[in-house]
């Protein structure tokens, strides 16, 4: 397959409400939609930067920089066998994962397209549906965070994650399970604690957490191996894990029982697959984070979800958790056994809303080959 055209749009899409962790606040989705075409195929993709490079090193300016003078470019240039391809043909350009994230997922939507069949099957989905649960950010005061949560369990959603940090920690997951004190809870820090904090976040353990995510640094594994002994809680790394090696030495070194894959944190869906069966044959559990996506990012994530070792609860939510209107005709809803349904039909499945889509571009480039 040879690419004809790339065409990227900067976007701003609202949230509902401002989404806070212990790092940054943002207002809206300030993705990068992408639109190729092949063969007559036009398949769609997502880089879900953000404003600021506090998740990672990314935000929508730098990747926009790097998508049209290095990875369209270089995208252009390749006849690509398959979307394994694309991962290797970056390769020259260091990090700058979610940008080759969303041309990679892009390509992969026109490989399912081509062959007639969807994104899940050409992955090896094993589910026609995937468990998912909510993110929920630091809120004002604990009986806004308590109010929050029952809006979200009223909606169908059996798994709540708290985000914390410091000072907003050990009372918000109290509150949490002594109110519902059945519910599947775990608790995101977003690499906002050290080493030194162990004992304190050792009290963590009394709530019966699902897991710990990401407690220590952004770029760490060794010290999460020696704070893994120090609690009881399952640790799960995130940040931590961007490539299939990142994942290796987190086994090797026993730095955390579970994975949170991200497919753009990681550069793509093929290393994102890569990892998931690294965990699996490692008797690793695997779960399925999320960084806000539009419907078209949603219905990637959703794909990957269906591999059979996702065996934890995603934070997959529906489209109507964060957007009052997103970009696609197709949004997912919540299932009554808070799943979402996986699409069955060609590609990913988003149906892409242009007209709505035009309405929130800011800034449009195209390349053709």
């Amino acid at each position: 397959m040879r690419i004809e055209s790339i065409e990227l749009r900067k976007i701003f899409l609202p949230y509902l409400s401002p989404f806070e962790t212990s790092g940054w606040r943002e207002q809206g989705s300030h993705a990068i939609i992408v639109r190729m075409q092949a063969d007559g195929i036009v398949g769609w993709g997502e880089a879900p930067v953000g404003e600021n490079p506090f998740y990672n090193e990314e935000n929508q300016k730098s990747a926009w920089s790097i998508l049209q003078d290095y990875l369209a470019p270089l995208l252009l240039r390749v006849d690509l066998a398959s979307p394994w391809d694309v991962t290797p043909a970056f390769a020259r350009v260091r990090g700058n994962r979610m940008a080759k994230a969303g041309l990679e997922f892009t390509v992969w939507d026109l490989f399912a397209r081509r062959e007639g069949r969807s994104l899940a099957n050409l992955l090896g989905g094993t589910r026609d549906r995937v468990e998912v649960g909510v993110s929920v950010g630091i809120q004002k005061d604990l009986p806004t965070l308590l109010a929050v949560v029952a809006g979200y369990l009223s909606e169908g959603y059996s798994r709540i994650k708290l985000k914390i940090k410091p000072g907003w920690d050990i009372e918000p997951a109290r509150a949490v399970r002594e109110s519902w004190p059945e519910l599947r809870l775990q608790v995101d820090a977003n690499s906002i604690y050290r080493l030194q904090d162990a004992a304190h976040l050792a009290q963590l353990d009394a709530f019966n957490l699902l897991l710990i995510e990401q407690p220590l640094a952004h770029d760490d594994i060794f010290d999460h191996a020696e704070l893994k002994r120090s609690l009881k809680s399952p640790l799960c790394l995130d940040e931590s894990i961007v490539s299939p090696d990142h994942a290796r030495w987190a086994i090797s070194l026993q730095a955390c029982d579970i994975f949170n894959i991200k497919p753009s944190r990681i550069g793509g869906l093929g290393d994102a697959k890569r990892i998931h069966d690294l965990a699996q044959a490692a008797g690793m559990a695997v779960w399925h984070g999320g960084m806000l996506e539009t419907g078209i990012g949603r219905a990637v994530n959703v794909a990957l979800a269906s591999l059979p070792n996702f065996t934890l609860p995603g934070d997959i939510s529906a489209n109507d958790r964060y957007f009052a209107r997103d970009i696609v005709q197709n949004p997912f809803t919540l299932n009554p056994d808070s799943t979402l349904t996986v699409p069955t039909g060609l590609g990913h499945g988003a149906l892409v809303d242009e007209a709505y889509l035009d309405d929130i571009t800011l800034e449009r480039w195209e390349l053709r080959a």
